[in-house]
C-alpha cells in the first residue's frame, strides 16, 4: 500500500516537473523568435496555440507544432504584429512622459491614457485567449472580432487578467531578471487561465420543479 502511494506521489512530482520543463523550454524558444520587432507577436501567438498541449502533456512534436504554429503566425500576423509593437511602444511613451509632467492637463492625459491602455491590454489578453481555438484560415480581421466578443462576454475575468499583468510588469520593473523566464510565458498563462473561466451560470432543470 505505502509503496503504491510512495510511487504515485513520484508519478506526481515527475509529472509537474516535466510541466515546468516543457513551459520554460516554450519561454526559451519565444525568446529566441522575439528577438525581431517583426517575429515578436507571432512569436507570442505561437506560444499561445502550443500551451494547451503543454499543460496537458501532450509530448509528441510539441517543438515541431511550435514551430509550425510559428511559421502560420507569421504569415497571418505579421504586419498586425507590427503594427502593435508600434502602437504599444507610443502607448508606453505617453504615459511616462505624462506621467513625468506637471499640470492639470497631465490628470486630462492620463485619465484617458490609463483607461485607454487597459482596454487596449484587456482585448490583447482576449485574442490569446481565443487564439487556441481559432481555425487555420483566420484573419486579423476575424480575431479582432472574436476577441472583442470574447472581451464582452467574459469582461470580469478579462479585468481580472489585465490587474495580473499590470502586478507582473510592476515586478519586473523591480527584478529585470525575470524577463528571462516569464516575458511571454506570464501574458499566456494568464489568456489561458481567462479562457478557462466562466461569466456563465449554469441552468436549473426544469424536470426537478414540481407543482
Amino acid at each position: 500500500m505505502s509503496d503504491t502511494t510512495g510511487g504515485g506521489r513520484t508519478n506526481a512530482v515527475l509529472s509537474k516537473l516535466s510541466l515546468i520543463g516543457d513551459l520554460l523550454m516554450l519561454q526559451l524558444v519565444f525568446l529566441v523568435c522575439s528577438v525581431g520587432v517583426v517575429t515578436l507577436y507571432p512569436a507570442a501567438f505561437a506560444l499561445q496555440r502550443v500551451l494547451p498541449y503543454a499543460i496537458g502533456q501532450e509530448h509528441p512534436s510539441l517543438m515541431r507544432r511550435f514551430w509550425s504554429e510559428f511559421k502560420w503566425a507569421f504569415r497571418r500576423f505579421w504586419a498586425a504584429g507590427l503594427v502593435l509593437y508600434v502602437g504599444s511602444i507610443a502607448l508606453a511613451f505617453g504615459l511616462l512622459f505624462w506621467a513625468s509632467t506637471d499640470g492639470p492637463v497631465r490628470i486630462f492625459a492620463l485619465a484617458v491614457l490609463v483607461p485607454l491602455t487597459g482596454m487596449i491590454v484587456g482585448l490583447y489578453l482576449s485574442a490569446l485567449a481565443v487564439l487556441p481555438d481559432e481555425p487555420a484560415d483566420t484573419t486579423p480581421k476575424s480575431l479582432f472580432r472574436a476577441a472583442n466578443l470574447f472581451l464582452l462576454r467574459r469582461s470580469l475575468a478579462v479585468a481580472g487578467g489585465v490587474i495580473g499583468l499590470a502586478t507582473w510588469f510592476l515586478l519586473l520593473a523591480r527584478l529585470p531578471t525575470l524577463f528571462v523566464i516569464g516575458s511571454g510565458l506570464i501574458p499566456a498563462l494568464i489568456a489561458y487561465w481567462i479562457s478557462r473561466t466562466t461569466t456563465t451560470r449554469p441552468k436549473k432543470d426544469s424536470g426537478d420543479v414540481s407543482i
